[in-house]
């Protein structure tokens, strides 16, 4: 319970704090997650999570409501919200409460239930956006099964286009090149150079510069460190040295040396789900080299949510301390690498990068790398 209303005190004292799940978890679940509810609360409080501002912008606890296939609802019977004696989190499944696949023949239109495949929608949604869903949900719902597809295709299609036309799909970009930089060394005296980051997000004037005007770069705290999307690349390039670019589908034209431009073709997970952790060690070694020099260094990604992310948590994980900041990797060794662990920077990446979502096969391809290397490099010592 998150509850910053002093005034509902009296209220809270009354509060039923049992843990509130759906009517088809069975027992059994329930029991085992009742089991847990302290260990994650504890995780919760220690992930480094803004607890605090939630809680005193809330005026009553929260309680989860959940509704799925089967729930009814009548909208006349709903009471005000303002009569709740909670702030509900409304809580929705698209999945078919048995387990199992099942399969529709005798309607008009025939389908088939595959369990979790709601939230999987690159490999359904055939590059169609929510904003491009809603902008033609009339035409897409009257189309039916035999012409949607070709009118999906035809909407993503005519977007690219206008898109492409106004330069959004082709920056130019011109990063600046890099000297003296095959003379870093990871022993040289800069590893003892320290650029701490900064806890709270945007505080400097950068980070408010080039978060602003829809142009969706974001400085990692004062790390040296931005993440965004190939797509807003040549409209953000304020105080970059130098760019990593994990876009598969996307071929940045560049007038920069090799030393200050990287291209690594990293697809997703669904596609491939070692493509990510073969190539983190050379964004490692890239971001390394650009971090010891003071150099500003660009992540960069299809949709800047997902991969970019991802890189930016492993360069972060491996080359930052607890203090967030930069030593080159001698603190990786000193600490165990867990998924707690991994959880409290990608809460502080989130903090700044706030349209993140990595997916979850990417996150574990991170965890695995991170965990190959402490053991690769504990065997050299």
């Amino acid at each position: 319970m998150l509850n910053g209303d002093t005034k509902n005190n009296s209220c809270s004292s009354n509060w039923d704090s049992s843990v509130h799940l759906p009517v088809w978890v069975l027992g059994t679940e329930k029991n085992a997650i009742e089991g847990r509810i302290e260990e994650w609360t504890d995780q919760f409080e220690s992930c480094g999570a803004d607890i605090h501002s939630l809680a005193i912008n809330l005026q009553k606890p929260l309680r989860p409501l959940w509704i799925s296939q089967r729930t009814r609802i009548w909208l006349n019977e709903v009471p005000e919200i303002e009569s709740w004696d909670f702030t509900p989190i409304i809580l929705i499944s698209a999945s078919a409460l048995d387990a199992v696949a099942t399969q529709r023949m005798s309607s008009e239109f025939s389908w088939q239930y595959i369990p979790g495949a709601g939230d999987d929608e690159e490999s359904w949604a055939r590059g169609l956006t929510p904003t491009l869903f809603w902008k033609h949900s009339y035409d897409l719902l009257d189309a039916g099964p035999d012409h949607c597809n070709q009118l999906v295709a035809d909407i993503v299609e005519k977007d690219r286009v206008y898109r492409a036309q106004r330069g959004e799909h082709s920056p130019q970009i011109t990063a600046k090149p890099l000297k003296g930089y095959d003379d870093i060394k990871c022993n040289d005296d800069r590893t003892s150079t320290m650029w701490p980051m900064n806890l709270d997000p945007c505080t400097s004037a950068t980070d408010a510069q080039c978060s602003s005007n829809g142009h969706l770069l974001f400085w990692i705290g004062t790390s040296n460190l931005a993440v965004s999307s190939t797509l807003q690349v040549a409209d953000a390039l304020v105080g970059v040295d130098c760019i990593l670019n994990c876009d598969s589908t996307s071929k940045l034209p560049s007038n920069s040396s090799e030393n200050s431009y990287l291209e690594l073709s990293i697809v997703g997970s669904k596609d491939d789900r070692f493509s990510l952790m073969k190539n983190l060690s050379k964004a490692i070694d890239f971001a390394k080299r650009n971090l010891l020099a003071g150099r500003k260094i660009l992540v960069c990604c299809q949709n800047g949510e997902d991969i970019s992310i991802c890189v930016a948590l492993a360069i972060v994980t491996l080359l930052f301390d607890d203090n967030g900041c930069f030593d080159c990797g001698n603190s990786f060794m000193k600490r165990d690498i867990t998924k707690l662990e991994m959880r409290k920077r990608l809460v502080f990446i989130c903090k700044f990068a706030v349209n993140a979502r990595p997916s979850r096969g990417n996150l574990k391809q991170v965890y695995g790398f991170l965990s190959n290397e402490k053991e690769r490099l504990s065997r050299l010592t």
